[in-house]
């Protein structure tokens, strides 16, 4: 069993061995791993990226439209909209809150070109429209701001111009933004661009920031600049929360009524739907107890 001399332990039982560095080609593969699970998955829930309704924030990464919509929603304090849910049970790893999205001013929708390749009878890719090759893990791709179209980074740098080769708006060599990036340098110099862009007060998608011109009026009182305004009589809390249920209301058909693309206008309206359906269920939980 022990002290009898019997067995005497080796130093290579004694001493484990450290944990053996990963190879270059190793490094590589995760990394394409993650890249081409980012390039199909949503990261707020992880379902799969549908092509036709993308957006990108100033990072680079990819969301469903519908789930930014989803995540700009006010939710009650039964909902927790930070970390939605996932089927297994589990969450997502990135949270809406820490993506610093808070309005679609701050996402630029994305415009992919299907291609179907001649010598072969798969199915259409999402390729670059100048240089046809396939948009994904294995290509480096970009979009450019404001208006989202996407190619691959070589064509952009071939072609050495400042307006779009598919609908010829204008852009500055700032605004190429690449499609998820994963160089140091790349997410330095995209940080510096929105640092500059909020310092301006604009977004992302280089339209000026919501609600602006407010704080501006704010800072001018604060300094004294601007007159002091006169007082709202204060209503009994019934006007107040009647007259706000009105204005949500009207507030809800307005965002659909004054959205002209009918893909986002259908988009928005579910959404709108399934909000106000979980404010009915509570609020009849709340009655019953």
């Amino acid at each position: 069993m022990g002290n009898d001399g019997g067995s005497i332990p080796k130093r290579r039982e004694l001493v484990k061995n450290a944990a053996r560095a990963p190879t270059v080609s190793e490094l590589k593969a995760t990394a394409l791993e993650n890249l081409s699970h980012a390039w199909a998955h949503d990261p707020l829930t992880s379902e799969r990226l549908d092509m036709e309704n993308v957006v990108s924030d100033w990072r680079g990464r990819l969301y469903n439209y519908e789930s930014v919509l989803k995540g700009l929603m006010p939710s009650g304090d039964d909902d927790d909209a930070t970390a939605p849910a996932l089927a297994n049970g589990e969450s997502p790893e990135l949270t809406f809150a820490s993506t610093g999205i808070k309005s679609l001013r701050d996402v630029v929708k994305l415009k992919f070109r299907r291609y179907a390749p001649p010598s072969t009878k798969g199915p259409e890719v999402w390729a670059c429209p100048v240089s046809l090759k396939e948009l994904g893990p294995a290509t480096r791709a970009v979009y450019l701001v404001p208006c989202g179209h996407v190619f691959a980074d070589a064509s952009i740098k071939q072609i050495q111009e400042d307006v779009c080769p598919e609908c010829s708006d204008k852009f500055q060599a700032g605004d190429v933004i690449p499609i998820l990036p994963v160089e140091k340098a790349e997410l330095d110099t995209l940080a510096a661009r929105i640092s500059n862009l909020r310092a301006g007060g604009l977004t992302h998608s280089l339209k000026k920031e919501k609600g602006n011109g407010k704080k501006k009026r704010k800072a001018a009182e604060a300094n004294g600049d601007g007159a002091a305004q006169p007082e709202k009589p204060k209503g009994s809390q019934r006007e107040n929360g009647t007259a706000a249920k009105a204005a949500s209301k009207f507030d809800a058909s307005n965002r659909v009524s004054g959205i002209n693309n009918a893909m986002t206008a259908s988009l928005t309206a579910k959404v709108l739907a399934e909000q106000e359906e979980r404010n009915k269920r509570r609020k009849v939980a709340a009655e019953a107890k």
